[in-house]
């Protein structure tokens, strides 16, 4: 049985992921269910996926599966999957990519790519600042060198804020991660905050806490507990685009 909120958002959701295969983000579930704080969703989304009636995709923020609903709900359910989704001392390789194509609303189809080449998805933004929704599907798509990615799975996101900057990454820079779940001490990563929020900063353990350190004395360090925070992936390459 559910409650009265948890059946709104489950529709929701339903409906959103069926129109455009997207899961929608925490701000436009809290809106659409005049919810005061992101946390209330938070919640929300536990209980379903307790319930069986949601799955939370691993290591991808805004991937969420309509898995079923309940009787009295005559929407058509249909499988749905939202497309998500440094080391110490880095220094960043700085390519320039005239030919990457921006603005495109949805991924289209392209050709195999060439050998040596490796096709990358563009993934959205990532904030080097204060923690935004990152992580969210696919938007574009890059090729780079194989030679300068390296082996594993990656993925592109383009950065919004000047933390980093002394780190060599600057705002509209595109950074490409490679996807783990842990770093080392002192790595640049993609972290997830509390299931909700994405952000890029340099990490510290210090003790059962985790820092996430911006590379800019503007910006604070942030502290969390252990259970709070989720590497999504690591850095590995940054790219400017120049006009």
């Amino acid at each position: 049985m559910l409650t009265k909120k948890q059946h709104e958002l489950l529709i929701f959701i339903n409906d959103r992921l069926s129109e455009t295969g997207v899961s929608p983000s925490f701000d436009e579930m809290k809106e659409a269910l005049d919810l005061r704080s992101k946390s209330g969703i938070h919640r929300l989304i536990t209980a379903l996926e307790e319930r069986g009636f949601i799955r939370r995709l691993p290591h991808r923020a805004r991937a969420l599966e309509v898995l079923k609903m309940p009787e009295d709900a005559k929407a058509d359910v249909r499988p749905s999957v939202a497309q998500s989704p440094a080391q110490k001392g880095f220094r960043p390789s700085v390519v320039s990519s005239p030919d990457f194509k921006r603005g495109r609303s949805a991924p289209q189809q392209v050709s195999a790519p060439a050998a040596g080449v490796v096709d990358l998805p563009v993934l959205g933004r990532i904030a080097a600042g204060t923690p935004i929704e990152a992580i969210q599907h696919e938007v574009d798509r890059f090729s780079a060198p194989e030679a300068f990615i390296g082996k594993g799975d990656h993925y592109v996101l383009e950065v919004q804020g000047e933390s980093m900057i002394n780190a060599g990454i600057e705002d509209g820079d595109f950074v490409v991660i490679k996807r783990c779940s842990d770093a080392e001490n002192g790595a640049i990563v993609v972290a997830l905050v509390d299931d909700e929020e994405a952000t890029l900063k340099r990490l510290r353990r210090k003790g059962a806490s985790v820092a996430l350190e911006a590379a800019n004395p503007a910006f604070e360090t942030r502290i969390y507990g252990p259970d709070r925070v989720a590497v999504q992936g690591k850095l590995v390459g940054l790219m400017r685009r120049y006009n």
